[in-house]
Formats: C-alpha cells, sequence, structure tokens
C-alpha cells in the first residue's frame, strides 16, 4: 500500500500483519511461489496501449492493472480477485476490460463472467457497486461461485441507530463541516429531498451553469432519510457534487457515521486528519461486502482442496 496513513491504520488495527508501505514496482512476490492461496487488488481502470490486434502483459505496462497481474504471476494462486468500479464495462468501450481479461488468459487464467456486486445486496446499508473480477487458474475445474444476494436491504436507520447491524448506536466523532452558505441551502432540503426541492431561484444560484445541463443530478444538495440506504461514500463529505446531508442535523456525516455506512467496526481506529480519515473509508471497499466475497473464496478453495485430494 502506497499511502501512509493507510499503512499505519492497518499497523494499528492489525498488528500481526506484514504492511508493506511503498510503490508495488518495487516489491517481487516469487519467493511465495505455490504458497498463496489467493491474490487479491484493486485498481483504477488506467487505459492500455493498444498495440495490437490481442492486448498482452507487456502493453499494460506502467499500469497498477499490471503490477496485479505480474504479482499474480509471480504467486501462481488457485484464485486471484479484482476490484474496480462499476465504470470499467464502459471505460474505452469496454476495451479496457477485455484487455484485462486478455492478459489474465495470457498467464494462465481464467475470467469468470464479470458480475456487479450491489453493496445493498450484501448487509450493506449504502448503495455503492463493486465490479468483481475473479481468475481461476486453468488446471483448477472447479467453478467459482459469486455471493448470493441477501433479502433484506438495510437503511440508514440500521447503520447509525441500535439494531441488527449494531448492537448500540453510532459513537460520537468529529466531523466535517459546511461552509455557512451551503448550510444556509441546505437548511431548506427536506429528508430524501435534492436541489429541485429549492426555491427557483436558490435553485439556479446554487447549481450554476450545471443548472442548465441535462441528467437528474441527483447526489447535489440530497439529504438522506432514514428509511432509506445511503448514496455511495466519496472520499471527502463536503464537496459539491456529492453532498450526503445528515438527516435530521444540517452537515455531513461524522467519521465514524461514514465508517458504520461502510459497515466497518466500531473499534476499527483510522489514523490521520478528519480529511485522510474520509478517504480511507471512502475509498474502502464496504466491509459487509468484503466478508460475504471472502466466504465464496473460502468455498471455492475448500472444494479445489477436497478435489485434489481425492486425486
Amino acid at each position: 500500500e502506497i499511502d501512509k496513513w493507510a499503512c499505519q491504520t492497518l499497523r494499528k488495527n492489525r498488528p500481526s500483519w506484514d504492511v508493506l508501505e511503498g510503490d508495488i514496482k518495487d516489491f517481487n512476490f516469487s519467493k511465495y511461489y505455490n504458497n498463496v492461496d489467493v491474490v487479491t487488488g484493486g485498481f483504477p481502470c488506467q487505459a492500455f496501449s493498444y498495440a495490437g490486434k490481442k492486448l498482452g502483459l507487456k502493453d499494460a505496462r506502467g499500469t497498477l492493472f499490471y503490477e496485479f497481474a505480474r504479482v499474480v504471476q509471480e504467486v501462481n494462486p488457485p484464485i486471484c480477485i479484482g476490484e474496480n468500479v462499476r465504470g470499467l464495462l464502459s471505460h474505452e468501450n469496454g476495451k479496457t476490460l477485455q484487455g484485462m481479461i486478455s492478459i489474465l488468459d495470457e498467464i494462465g487464467y481464467n475470467v469468470v463472467p464479470i458480475q456487479v456486486l450491489k453493496a445493498i445486496n450484501y448487509r450493506v446499508p449504502q448503495k455503492r457497486e463493486r465490479l468483481i473480477l475473479v481468475g481461476v487458474r486453468k488446471d483448477i475445474k472447479v467453478e467459482y461461485q459469486y455471493p448470493k444476494p441477501h433479502k433484506k436491504i438495510y437503511n440508514l436507520s440500521d447503520a447509525l441507530k441500535e439494531g441488527e447491524l449494531f448492537d448500540s448506536i453510532v459513537p460520537k466523532s468529529e466531523g466535517a463541516k459546511y461552509p455557512e452558505y451551503k448550510k444556509q441551502v441546505l437548511d431548506l432540503i427536506p429528508q430524501k429531498g435534492y436541489w429541485r426541492d429549492l426555491p427557483i431561484d436558490i435553485q439556479k444560484e446554487y447549481m450554476g451553469g450545471s443548472y442548465y445541463l441535462g441528467g437528474g443530478k441527483t447526489g447535489m444538495a440530497r439529504r438522506i432519510g432514514w428509511d432509506e440506504p445511503s448514496l455511495t461514500l466519496t472520499c471527502s463529505p463536503a464537496q459539491k457534487q456529492t453532498e450526503r446531508c445528515h438527516p435530521d442535523e444540517t452537515r455531513p456525516f461524522t467519521v465514524r457515521e461514514y465508517a458504520r455506512i461502510q459497515t466497518f467496526p466500531d473499534e476499527w481506529d483510522f489514523v490521520g486528519s478528519i480529511a485522510q480519515q474520509y478517504k480511507q473509508i471512502g475509498n474502502a471497499v464496504p466491509v459487509n461486502l468484503g466478508e460475504e466475497v471472502g466466504y465464496s473464496i473460502v468455498g471455492f478453495l475448500n472444494q479445489f482442496y477436497k478435489s485434489s485430494k481425492s486425486k
């Protein structure tokens, strides 16, 4: 992990972990060859150079996906999991994703049909989507199964109050503040409302040029309701395009409220400034979604080891 604050957070909460801080390019993982069950990684969808018709590993150099594929190649695990935003599906008209699939194919992995998992289906009170890229080593005949969606959808009340998800109300903590002008505007928004609930003259003033552009922009000047999941949290809770206002008070969610919406346990501490803490939480895969994917990997590995023993 290259972010020093994220590294400190991991070390604080998981003192037994070997956290490697720095640029992935500077690390070699060959010593783990055939000794590791799973390699996981998150990487942005950076554009590749499409030199040839079929994208190969060398064409992806300089991207984080290249580093992910390199580590998979060095370690040779039975399964690898990449995690990304939904936008990867359409990035460069789908060519980026196809490139990733062909690179994994080149290094000996079949990619399971891609799925976008909705966090709300996996005990997360937040409308967040994550694309999961699963590669299974070609010599393995066991099928990977995505986690099954839960029937129940949790809402903001489940996140911040005592209930099924948490056995206490959210702990008090620090949080960002809105500037006075924004606070005056957001004071006028009802629960579950957004900028279109403002008087027309304030809409025009607040939205500026984007008032006249198309699209719903439903995340702007948005106050979340208690009885709905939160919209996707961002890395900065007070920025203009993505307000996520508290249902009753005119303020952004605090650090601990943010963490609850991402289903972090209350005892998980974040290191760094308030801005750094928000960034770590906003960038994270929701904990309960990660847990469900984790169980699906365990299920796959159990089957794999059972089948390889019986041979």
